[in-house]
């Protein structure tokens, strides 16, 4: 019995809501009436066999058709263990408790089933998500609406105000904001406009647009969530595994109690042969871990929606249970942090017009395609500043650019450079230290002769990287930044979001490294990357998180966790929701386990019927179920 839909069959969704509930209300009606005879009759009547053969046929010929199939494989389950107590009881006489037990179990399947698939239906509803049909520009400039599951790559693809978006692409003409939450999970809409990408199944709200597609629709990012979603739900937690196992060795061994309790009281003691294999019948519905076994699925797949409604796309339920174990994150700077497009964030003019001094930094850097120019370019184009012709333009590995303009030679560089021209001065060093120690690249722009302007670029924190850290903390995660750029900048910005501990200088070899000795300390380590350039420590790491996953591709299929935009807040959501999952799933097995202690004892004791039995397996059952889908409401 090491599956789940062995044990009770609505954990595997095999048992689906009747279309037709009449076999149900005709089952319902002659269990009563089987036991309103009885009673008025004050004993069995040849009426209530009949009565209790209809109920049973009605409701329970799937049960006998499943526990025989389990029985021939030596497969003790739920419909085995029912089919056998119903048999017996109807053997020994209690035919109208055979009739109800079996309503009642039939009954509380069709709950179970339809509890459970609610749980599902919050994933398989992403799946409505993206439309139909998509409006497509033809060969001849009209356009018309296709089916999405037809629309080839690179065709255009017109959004109107209030439209789901179809298909992922590029915008290519138009601009609007879109509501991307479905995907990502951000709670304001998005501005889009040229070369922004959208994503399928996202709104188009106030605007009108056209863009390219860049997916088909069996590869969109939605496809990629959903089908990642599924594979989770097959990916077992380690609690589901744990009651899997735990019921392989429980149900034989109450198989084999329950023969005792037919055999021994009789044949040792003389006690009454029927009253003891009643007890043992109510004994093998009482027992039936099926309450024990659905909660933990139940409860999985409702944290697996939750997080994914939140644009936080889970691996499987093993890393929705460990995450509240998480000790230490380690997060990479660029584009995790920090925005990963650097900004110039100080000028200052040393010697000349402030105006001619930008203008002539920002030709020379229009010229270079390095991250800190395009800065200075940026910040440039925010005001009108002259722009020069540049002759004799070089680039200088490793230090900057020089070219002449208006017959005069300058240089924007960095430190190395102004050093080697012979202009670092003590208080121009001094200075230079005090940005570097700030975590800013700075650039001069110079002549040969003469300083004229310094220029700080920076890459800027994210405020809700902030945010994370602090809560993070607050959960009792300790936190450190693993970078590639120099110690300084990687101290500049632990100090600027409050992380613990900052590394500099790390290559891809040296993020592993780190993580690998994390662990080896015992801790559970998360490590926080784009998915790619990370890898290594990704993989590594307990749980590795992948940043901003929407629409790429390795991403989602490399990490444990993807969090769908670049919001480091999902990171303590991801650890409170696995804490409540970690809760609900110990809430429910404890309350399985006690109500069949509390029963089992009463059945040895005398005290159980088969009606309590099946009212307290089947109230057990429910109350674990709606106990696990609480989650969707988290």
């Amino acid at each position: 019995m090491s599956e789940c839909s062995s044990q009770c069959c609505s954990c595997s969704g095999t048992v689906q809501l009747p279309t037709n509930w009449w076999p149900m209300v005709i089952s319902g009606i002659t269990a009563v009436a089987a036991e309103t005879v009885y009673w008025l009759n004050g004993g069995f009547h040849w009426s209530v066999a009949i009565l209790a053969l209809v109920a049973i046929i009605t409701s329970g010929l799937p049960t006998y058709k499943k526990g025989l199939i389990a029985l021939r494989n030596f497969n003790l389950n739920m419909n085995a263990l029912m089919a056998i107590a119903v048999t017996g009881a109807m053997l020994i006489g209690q035919w109208p408790e055979a009739a109800m037990v079996m309503f009642l179990f039939a009954l509380a399947e069709i709950i179970e089933a339809k509890s459970l698939d609610r749980a599902r239906n919050a994933i398989s509803g992403l799946m409505d998500l993206a439309p139909e049909t998509a409006t497509v520009r033809q060969s001849d400039g009209s356009w018309k609406d296709i089916p999405a599951s037809m629309v080839v790559l690179d065709a255009l693809v017109r959004v109107k105000p209030g439209e789901r978006i179809a298909l992922d692409g590029t915008v290519v003409s138009g601009s609007s904001t879109v509501n991307q939450s479905p995907i990502t999970g951000e709670g304001l809409p998005v501005d889009k406009g040229e070369k922004d990408p959208v994503f399928a199944g996202t709104i188009n709200q106030s605007g009108s647009f056209v863009y390219q597609v860049t997916a088909l629709a069996d590869n969109t990012t939605l496809a990629r969530i959903i089908h990642a979603v599924e594979t989770a739900q097959g990916n077992r937690a380690p609690t589901q595994r744990f009651v899997d196992r735990f019921a392989q060795i429980y149900t034989p061994t109450v198989i084999v109690v329950a023969l005792g309790m037919v055999l021994i009281p009789p044949l040792i003691f003389g006690a009454d042969w029927l009253d003891w294999i009643y007890r043992a019948l109510v004994l093998l519905v009482v027992a039936c871990p099926c309450a024990l076994v659905i909660s933990t699925p139940v409860t999985i797949v409702s944290g697996l929606a939750n997080a994914a409604r939140k644009g936080i796309l889970i691996k499987g339920g093993v890393y929705l249970e460990q995450g509240r174990k998480l000790t230490t994150l380690a997060l990479d700077k660029t584009g995790t942090l920090t925005y990963g497009q650097p900004e110039q964030t100080d000028f200052i003019n040393i010697g000349g017009d402030k105006q001619q001094i930008h203008g002539l930094a920002m030709s020379l850097a229009s010229r270079s395609d390095h991250p800190v120019s395009q800065a200075i370019v940026r910040a440039g184009e925010k005001e009108p500043l002259p722009a020069q012709e540049i002759v004799d333009f070089t680039a200088i590995p490793g230090r900057g650019v020089s070219g002449r303009m208006a017959d005069q030679l300058y240089y924007l560089g960095n430190h190395r450079l102004i050093n080697e021209l012979g202009l670092l001065t003590a208080a121009l060093e001094k200075h230079l230290a005090k940005l570097e120690q700030q975590g800013k690249t700075v650039v001069l722009l110079t002549t040969e002769t003469t300083v004229l302007g310094l220029f700080a670029v920076a890459d800027t924190v994210r405020e809700t990287s902030r945010q994370a850290v602090a809560e993070l903390h607050r959960l009792g995660v300790n936190t450190i930044i693993l970078t590639g750029d120099n110690p300084h900048t990687a101290d500049a910005i632990a100090r600027q979001v409050g992380i613990d501990e900052a590394r500099g200088n790390q290559l891809p070899e040296d993020k592993l490294q780190t993580i690998a000795a994390l662990l080896d300390q015992n801790k559970t380590v998360g490590m926080v990357g784009d998915g790619i350039n990370d890898a290594p420590a990704l993989a590594r790491a307990d749980i590795g998180f992948a940043m901003g996953a929407a629409g790429t591709d390795t991403a989602i299929e490399t990490a444990d966790v993807a969090l769908m935009d670049d919001d480091l807040r999902k990171l303590p959501t991801f650890i409170r929701l696995s804490r409540a999952t970690s809760a609900i799933l110990a809430q429910n097995i404890i309350f399985a386990l006690s109500i069949k202690v509390i029963f089992i004892a009463l059945t040895f004791a005398g005290h159980a019927t088969m009606w309590m039995a099946v009212f307290a397996d089947m109230g057990a059952s429910l109350l674990v179920v709606f106990n696990g889908l609480r989650l969707l409401r988290k």
